[in-house]
């Protein structure tokens, strides 16, 4: 071939005269027998011209070319056209011509290349292209193509020697019997299948051997499938055969690592003849180079095509040596080649990058040819490209052109020859195809335009590495011609996408922004379930069945004996084209993508659970059939998705039946049960019979009648209905939901809410009966409520209080707009909902329909005002009104404790609205008795507070609440101080504390205490006093005199002597209800706030005060207070503060109940403090030394108060978790969240390290302090050293369980997989997921989980850990498949006692007792011990006790004595 090479032309054009070149047109690129020369035609040498080369390249590339030259020299042919050069001569000095024969102009980049796309229009026929496998038919193969195109491979066309056995299998099955040489070595008999030699996922070389007109049928080999990618695929057919995807190969260019597809010739004795469409040689792939070796029989069928990477070819040039090593070819590139027909597509090439644009790239390919690399084949991410930079490129297909032109790809997954793969969300360290990440349907809420092609589509960006195309037709419902750069769909726009399929070989999805499709149910077999009722339209009707379309795309067919319970005579009477029809899903075959139906009715309204699986399948299971065939002494039925079963001629009927075909015709209905399963066999064996007698023994319903007034108890809740067993017959009984719901006037939320198992329902009436089921349907006596509707509604007609019914137009921003008629309409405020805004103040959704009663009307706008509440519906109801209706200003007054919710959230505090065009400020300052820092992260919009109300201005209707706990008489200008007071004055007050000295009483309207000594009680002493004491009780009001006060000491009285008649008349008034605490919490043991509010109070009033946290003003201490409470530090309320928890009851607050014991021993001093006026100096030193004294004494028991407590107490117990978790606490509450994490290391460092409890208490409570107030990163870390330094597997699921508990439900499902993965072996992993799971509610995933962890666990761990899955269903889930997993269990272990026994208790929680009865039967039938059956018969016993009845009782007794002698015969 000629030496010189194009780079050297392209660059000789800078410097000196050139002379000009014409090529030869007659020299075709695509001619498989031309051996010939790069190209034919001769190239200008440079003198002195600048390159690209480096001058190591320049040196060898003109060595190569003398050498070359002289060999060849006489082979190249010039011709030129004198005209047309004259004509080039003359036009210069203003245009060059380029190196593709093409003119340009002169300021033009002569090297730039035209990126294009390929489609259908650019592919001929003879074109070799790269491809990738994605699907297996069994007459083909569906290819993706680049650029988004499909295509198929005829079975024909995957080699020579393939094609020849199919023929010879022809004309076998013809009785020809003619025999092939040329395939002798494969076997008739063991011809494989396509799946058998080809893989999804599998790269291909191949030729374009036949392109097809849009909507072509003749594609054969592809059948009728309706498949999508199918009916993409018709269009373009491709060849596999090696003669021509390898035809033009030279010799000289198969040396040590180049790649090709060869096909299995024959099989020798040390390895494999392969074909490998090169004249004159044959391949030889030695046994030891495969991984495939026979045993016996031929391992590499005869007619294979493989993948093969060229090790040596011998020296006469015969036999070439290959080998199938895959990492070998996917790594092996190539540098040189000798003829571009020897470029095969699918090479990995070295390349040059030559010129960089905005649509790709240009290359320059083993240094002659020119190349192409579109944006979709660009690596994503990465370094930038760079003119001059060298990579390794793999050859996607050549470009009709002259010279040759190749399209490559860059992309990872293409040059690696692998699967594009994107990380995971839930485990970053793993990575999943792009299917398994965005399976077919899933709808992407933001996906960004990044590209637009005018004429085919446009890319997006689903998520950082993931890209998808939206073809043109799909982009809109409407029509759209052509796209630009500024439309609708410009680059950076958002859009909503559905996928629809997947383009594997460019990497990308196949979205849609169709709504149709976004909103479409199914699109594809897959989404539609076996059991499920759908509607859909009738398509046609046809002798062999009925059309119906479930969706655009999706058509199902019902069979004739499935139009309906019995057999049609007229079907097309029934089933009108484009009428609606209801239908049940009969089978799935996803294969052959086809959908059976069934319009039974008896189908249709069944509750019986399906059967589509022979692993559901067990004996026991009732459900529905319909009788497939009848034969002479047995029936063939069948469940859905074409499982059948077997009903032999003694279970179908108690009465003998002479002719079955007339009793059991084709097509009917029966309900049967499964007596015995065979899994290996698939043999199912079922019985008519024992369905019909398969009932409850309380479910005799002839006890009642239609229209019966009964009464009975709840026995189970569901979702839409309630089980009712009526009483005294004991039948069950269905219950529907919103029909109590509507009966009781409330919602069905909060129908469930209030809702329990036991509860007793009168005046229900028996509305439907089923003998066969042995259940009735019964409803509640509907009341008639004065609802106005109709024509007969106008403004003037309304009253105030009457009921109207309207349906929600739309939600503003603070109330519903309801249409009452076209004429009038009224508004709905949130305050106006509900009586009890516990239930939600949520607006009822739009279109929906209520009733609701009018407050106000508005007659000049024909608007009304309307309430939901249920006190404004029912004024004659008693229901105790929570929340009362605020409706003018003038309904506030200072003081009032009120509720409403949150309107928005201001910088300077909150809005909340109270009521109707009534909204309350809150201030910052108001909102917590503590500072808060991030106190916006505590509130949100709608949220529901409780306060008090501070002001009212009536004038500007403003006003102002307050969140703090405590009432107003400790904060107003009114409340009472030390200097209002005076002796003899008479106070009301409220008892505090009770000693034996006498009683703390809080003086009302202000924070002062006094102390009324028991002989202050009553006029008599002695006995009398003592009695008089007994009398009172915390919390009770009196009215007291105050007798005597010094230094803020108030002595009371309370003798009865020093009132009259009128002080006790003008008190009445003064017990007064005493306010909630106020704030967002809120406690419903609280019955009093006044706790909280006194500032004054002495440290030894906290007895009995349980949790509350007061605040002590040391500035004003009261008459009974001491020396020491001026010392005492200010306790800060917790309450805004979250509190971290730990497993085992341990709190992190340390209580005030521990320092009020501490104090109480000081409490005797005080009554000698009190008795008399005087008091002497020296008799007060003696008594503060002695007060002193004691105080020091008990340190050792009194609880911590300040950092030096805590290490004096941490001094004596360094190992003590709990004072350590507790000094954490402490700081939390001074709000020291990086000094209690600091303390919580010192912990772990001075704990010993023998104490691993204690040291682990503390790293949970890390982990706990950083949930709450770390980072995900500190969070992490430390989770991270809590599992290095202790049990890994406890502190996996302390995180979760500490996620779980916070709520935060995505995180802890994370840590759970993340556990389980590491843990897998442990069934205790797999049973705390799946409890997590059932508490959640999502019941699916928790029922995968069995699966997977057995998989996981040791065999020995399957039975506990599906007796614990068992368990936890009966608690969380569905008792009866716990039922059934507890069958499987004692089914394949009768002798497990331990899980009879749970059994048994799982079901006396629910109450079985009639499953019960069955289980001990069973159970007692098998061989044990007598010991073992007395416990069970112990446990029987109980059991009738707690739940069964008196004669169930005797039945155990009468049972165990059978027993016993029973086992005596046997022994004797």
């Amino acid at each position: 071939m000629p030496a010189q090479k194009r780079s050297m032309e392209n660059e000789s054009t800078k410097n000196g005269s050139k002379k000009l070149k014409i090529a030869d047109s007659k020299h075709e690129r695509h001619t498989p027998s031309s051996g010939a020369p790069l190209r034919a035609e001769e190239l200008d040498f440079p003198r002195g011209g600048g390159t690209s080369f480096t001058p190591l390249e320049v040196k060898t590339i003109r060595a190569e070319a003398v050498k070359e030259a002289n060999v060849e020299l006489f082979e190249v042919r010039i011709s030129f056209s004198y005209a047309k050069d004259t004509h080039v001569a003359k036009k210069s000095k203003k245009r060059k011509r380029g190196p593709d024969g093409h003119t340009h102009p002169a300021g033009e980049n002569a090297n730039r290349v035209r990126i294009e796309h390929l489609n259908y229009k650019r592919l001929n026929v003879g074109m070799k292209i790269f491809g990738q496998i994605v699907g297996i038919l069994p007459l083909s193969l569906l290819v993706s193509l680049p650029n988004q195109l499909s295509a198929h491979v005829p079975i024909t066309n995957i080699s020579s020697q393939f094609t020849s056995a199919l023929e010879r299998m022809d004309n076998i099955s013809e009785g020809s019997g003619a025999d092939d040489e040329e395939g002798a070595g494969l076997s008739d008999s063991d011809t494989p299948d396509l799946s058998d030699i080809f893989r999804v996922g599998q790269y291909v070389r191949a030729v374009v051997s036949a392109i097809h007109a849009p909507g072509s049928s003749e594609a054969s080999s592809l059948g009728k499938s309706r498949d999508e990618t199918s009916k993409a695929s018709r269009r373009v057919e491709l060849s596999l055969v090696p003669e021509r995807v390898n035809a033009g190969v030279q010799k000289a260019d198969l040396k040590n690592g180049f790649t090709m597809t060869a096909a299995v010739k024959s099989v020798e004795d040390h390895g494999y003849i392969l074909d490998l469409g090169i004249s004159g040689v044959e391949g030889f792939l030695a046994f030891k180079d495969t991984k495939m070796r026979p045993s016996g029989s031929i391992a590499l069928d005869v007619g294979r095509l493989l993948d093969v990477s060229v090790t040596k070819l011998s020296a006469n040039g015969r036999t070439c040596n290959v080998t199938t090593d895959q990492a070998l070819f996917s790594s092996s590139y190539v540098t040189e080649m000798s003829s571009v027909t020897s470029v095969l597509p699918g090479a990995l090439v070295q390349s040059l990058i030559t010129a960089i644009h905005p649509t790709g790239l240009n290359l320059q390919v083993l240094g002659f040819f020119e190349g192409t690399v579109d944006p979709v084949h660009l690596k994503k991410g990465g370094k930038a490209y760079q003119v001059g930079k060298k990579v390794r490129a793999r050859i996607l297909y050549e470009y009709s052109s002259s010279p040759p032109r190749f399209a490559l790809a860059l992309v990872d997954h293409l040059t690696n020859l692998s699967a594009p793969c994107i990380k995971s969300k839930e485990l970053p360290a793993e990575t999943k195809s792009i299917q398994e990440a965005f399976p077919l349907g899933t709808i992407i809420e933001s996906a960004k335009v990044l590209r637009v092609e005018t004429e085919r589509g446009i890319i997006v960006e689903v998520q950082p590495g993931v890209e998808g195309f939206v073809h043109i037709s799909h982009l809109s419902e409407d029509h759209v011609p052509s796209l630009s750069s500024t439309g609708p769909w410009k680059p950076g726009t958002l859009h909503r996408a559905r996928v629809t399929g997947y383009f594997s070989f460019d990497g990308l999805l196949q979205l849609s922004f169709k709504p149709s499709i976004i909103e479409q149910k199914f699109l594809q077999v897959s989404d539609v379930e076996v059991g499920e009722v759908i509607k859909g339209t009738i398509k046609k009707l046809t002798d062999s069945g009925l059309f119906v379309s479930l969706s655009r795309s999706i058509d199902g067919v019902v069979w004739p004996n499935h139009y309906a319970d019995i057999t049609l005579k007229h079907p097309e009477k029934r089933f009108k084209p484009g009428a609606g029809i209801k239908c049940k899903v009969l089978a799935v075959d996803v294969y052959r993508k086809r959908i059976s139906l069934t319009a039974k009715k008896t189908l249709l309204d069944s509750n019986l659970p399906i059967l589509s699986k022979i692993d559901d399948a067990k004996p026991g299971f009732v459900t529905h059939a319909v009788i497939f065939k009848v034969y002479g002494n047995h029936l063939l039925v069948e469940f859905y998705n074409n499982l059948k079963a077997i009903v032999p001629a003694k279970e179908i009927s108690d009465i003998p039946i002479n002719k079955l075909s007339d009793s059991f015709p084709i097509g009917r209905v029966v309900r049967t049960r499964i007596i015995s399963v065979d899994t290996e066999q698939g043999r199912i064996v079922a019985s008519i019979r024992q369905a019909l007698g398969n009932k409850d023994p309380v479910s005799d319903i002839s006890a009642v009648e239609i229209g019966n007034i009964v009464k009975g108890s709840i026995s189970e809740i569901h979702k839409d209905n309630a089980l009712i067993i009526l009483q005294p017959t004991q039948i069950r009984a269905l219950l529907s939901l919103k029909n109590l719901a509507n009966f009781r006037q409330i919602s069905l939320g909060e129908l469930l809410v209030k809702l329990k198992v036991g509860d007793e329902l009168d005046e229900l009436v028996v509305v439907t009966r089923n003998p066969d089921k042995g259940v009735v349907i019964v409803a509640n006596t509907p009341k008639k409520v004065p609802l106005l509707k109709g024509s007969s509604v106008s403004i003037d007609s309304l009253k105030v209080g009457q009921i109207v019914g309207g349906r929600v137009t739309r939600h503003t921003r603070h109330s519903a707009l309801i249409k009452v008629t076209p004429q009038i309409g009224g508004t709905l405020h949130p305050t106006d909902i509900s009586d009890d805004y516990d239930m939600g103040l949520v607006l009822p959704p739009v279109d929906s329909i209520l009733r609701a009663a009018i407050i106000e009307i508005d007659r000049s706008k024909n608007q009304l005002r309307l309430s939901t509440r249920h006190s404004k519906m029912y004024p004659e109801s008693t229901k105790k009104i929570v929340d009362q209706e605020i409706i003018h200003i003038f309904d506030i007054h200072v003081g009032d404790t009120v509720r409403g919710s949150i309107k928005s959230v201001a910088d300077h505090g909150l809005f909340v609205t109270i009521g109707r065009d009534i909204d309350a400020r809150v201030q910052i300052r108001e909102l917590f008795d503590d500072f808060v820092e991030d106190w916006k992260a505590r509130f949100q919009e709608k949220q529901i507070v409780k306060g008090l109300i501070l002001s009212v201005d009536l004038q500007t209707r403003k006003v102002e609440m307050t969140l703090k706990s405590g009432d107003l008489s400790t904060r107003n200008g009114s409340s009472v101080g030390l200097a209002d007071l005076k002796v003899g004055q008479k106070v009301d007050g409220l008892v505090k504390r009770i000693e034996d000295y006498g009683l703390f009483i809080n003086i009302d309207r202000s924070k002062l205490n006094g102390l009324c000594h028991k002989s202050q009680l009553s006029d008599s002493q002695g006995a009398g006093v003592s009695f008089a004491l007994n009398s009172f009780h915390e919390g009770d009001r009196v009215k007291a005199v105050i007798i005597g006060i010094d230094k803020a000491r108030i002595s009371l009285s309370l003798k009865p002597s020093l009132f009259n008649e009128e002080d006790f008349q003008e008190g009445a008034d003064t017990n007064e209800p005493i306010p909630e605490p106020s704030g967002v919490i809120k406690n419903d043991n609280v019955e009093t706030s006044d706790d909280d509010e006194d500032e004054e109070v002495d440290i030894s009033d906290s007895e009995g005060e349980g949790d509350d946290v007061m605040d002590v003003d040391i500035d004003q201490p009261l008459a009974h207070s001491r020396p020491v409470s001026a010392q005492k530090p200010r306790v800060v309320s917790t309450a805004p503060i979250p509190s971290l928890a730990l497993s085992g009851g341990f709190q992190w607050s340390f209580g005030e109940q521990q320092l009020g014991d501490d104090y109480d021993a000081e409490s005797p001093s005080s009554e000698s403090d009190l008795e008399g006026d005087e008091y002497g100096k020296r008799k007060t030193k003696r008594r503060r030394k002695a007060i002193e004294h004691d105080l020091t004494a008990e340190m050792h028991t009194k609880s911590p108060e300040s950092n030096a407590d805590f290490e004096r107490l941490l001094l004596g117990s360094p190992n003590s978790s709990y004072l350590w978790i507790q000094y954490m606490s402490f700081q939390l509450q001074l709000s020291e969240v990086e000094k209690s994490r600091e303390i919580g290391r010192r912990a772990i460092e001075t704990i010993n390290f023998r104490e691993e409890q204690e040291k682990l208490n503390v790293w949970i409570a890390l982990l706990n302090l950083e949930n709450v107030y770390g980072t995900l990163e500190s969070l992490e870390t430390t989770f991270k050293q809590a599992a290095r330094a202790n049990d890994s597997k406890t502190v996996h699921l302390r995180l979760a369980s500490i996620f779980d508990q916070s709520d935060k439900l995505e995180k802890a499902e994370e840590q759970f997989n993340r556990t389980c993965k590491k843990f897998g072996q442990s069934s205790k992993v797999w049973t705390l997921f799946s409890e997590y799971y059932l508490k959640r509610g999502n019941m699916e995933e928790s029922r995968k989980l069995l699966p997977r962890s057995l998989l996981s666990l040791d065999k020995r761990k399957h039975l506990k850990t599906i007796s614990r899955f068992a368990q936890l269903e009966y608690k969380y889930g569905d008792p009866e498949r716990g039922r059934t997993l507890f069958e499987g269990i004692v089914d394949s272990h009768p002798k497990r006692w331990d899980l009879w026994s749970i059994y048994m208790d799982m079901e006396g929680v629910q109450k079985n007792i009639q499953g019960l009865r069955n289980l001990f039967e069973r159970v007692l039938t098998l061989h044990m011990t007598s010991h073992k059956a007395k416990s069970f018969f112990k446990k029987w016993l109980e059991l009738e006790k707690r739940i069964g009845d008196e004669e169930g009782v005797s039945d155990v007794k009468t049972k165990a004595v059978e027993w016993t002698r029973r086992a005596s015969n046997a022994q004797q």
